[in-house]
């Protein structure tokens, strides 16, 4: 029955691709465009960075810096403590990808990854205040509660979990290999960091140009403009976002769709995520239900604080 659907969905999708190609196209473009402009100089760097990091075994040197702050807060081991502070400065997907990497070489228990590649892959800080705020939404007063809300629950939760693993004696702070014998850092670690963000990042570019062909096709469905909305949203939130001062004439109801959007991430980035962490034994399955009751509860937030900040709204 699964693979009927899924032939379903591909075959529906070809056939719009040719009976619409313009249009097809134009979306593809966009997605890349997107990619090539915001996407890339904004992650690769970082990527790379984080890599050569990981595999030369200078991680510790970066981490004594952070750690002792982070773990006091969220109880994380100094692997743990490097990929909060990565995937909530630099966002979505740093967290995922860096848990991945450190799981893989050895230097995070799994208990811990699984955990933290939940709760740090969010949208990044930049992109919700340049992209979303400032340029579509034009409500930079709102930059600051809108990170709270998106942030605070997983921080939260964060939190709650990381202590209650650490109770539990899952062994957080034990690194059950070295990726190499004492720190060093040669030109093969170099390539291989270089080669393997591109390859990160060439995969992301892929999925975005790919949902963003699929949103489009979603918007010439005879639905009502919010159902369309919601669909867009929920499948690209660039798309969606982008649609949103065009589709909703009530700045309420442009925030809190922003918010919900945000928070969820687009099934896009739930494919992001799954490449990033493909045969890691990570769970997908517990990362969408996670990321769904974040969603909820970041909505309920937002609701709450326009209920008090809407007769002062601008």
């Amino acid at each position: 029955m699964k693979k009927k659907i899924v032939f379903l969905l591909l075959l529906i999708f070809t056939i719009y691709i040719l009976c619409v190609p313009k249009d097809a196209v134009a979306a593809a473009g966009a997605g890349l465009v997107l990619w090539y402009e915001r996407v890339l100089p904004a992650l690769l760097p970082f990527a790379i960075l984080s890599n050569l990091f990981i595999y030369s075994n200078y991680l510790h040197v970066l981490t004594r810096w952070i750690a002792p702050v982070l773990k006091k807060l969220f109880f994380v081991s100094e692997s743990g403590a490097f990929v909060l502070f990565s995937g909530f400065l630099f966002g979505f997907p740093m967290g995922s990808k860096n848990c991945a990497e450190l799981l893989h070489c050895g230097q995070m228990a799994k208990e811990e990854a699984d955990i933290l590649f939940i709760i740090t892959n969010n949208i990044s800080p930049v992109f919700i205040s340049s992209f979303i705020f400032y340029e579509q939404l034009k409500m930079p007063s709102l930059i600051l509660p809108a990170l709270l809300i998106l942030y605070l629950p997983p921080l939260v939760l964060g939190a709650f979990l990381l202590r209650k693993n650490r109770r539990r004696g899952n062994g957080q702070e034990i690194i059950q290999k070295k990726p190499t014998s004492g720190s060093q850092m040669n030109f093969k670690i170099i390539d291989a960091g270089i080669m393997n963000g591109f390859e990160t990042l060439a995969r992301l570019g892929g999925y975005i140009m790919l949902f963003s062909m699929i949103a489009s096709m979603l918007q010439k469905l005879p639905l009502p403009v919010p159902a369309i909305l919601m669909l867009t949203g929920i499948t690209e939130i660039t798309n969606g976002i982008s649609r949103l001062s065009g589709s909703l004439a009530d700045p309420v109801f442009q925030f809190l769709f922003a918010v919900g959007f945000t928070a969820f991430g687009g099934l896009s980035g739930i494919a992001q995520t799954s490449s990033m962490v493909k045969g890691t034994g990570l769970s997908m399955k517990k990362y969408c239900l996670v990321k769904l009751a974040l969603t909820v509860l970041s909505l309920c937030l937002a609701w709450i604080f326009v209920i008090f900040y809407r007769p002062h709204w601008r």
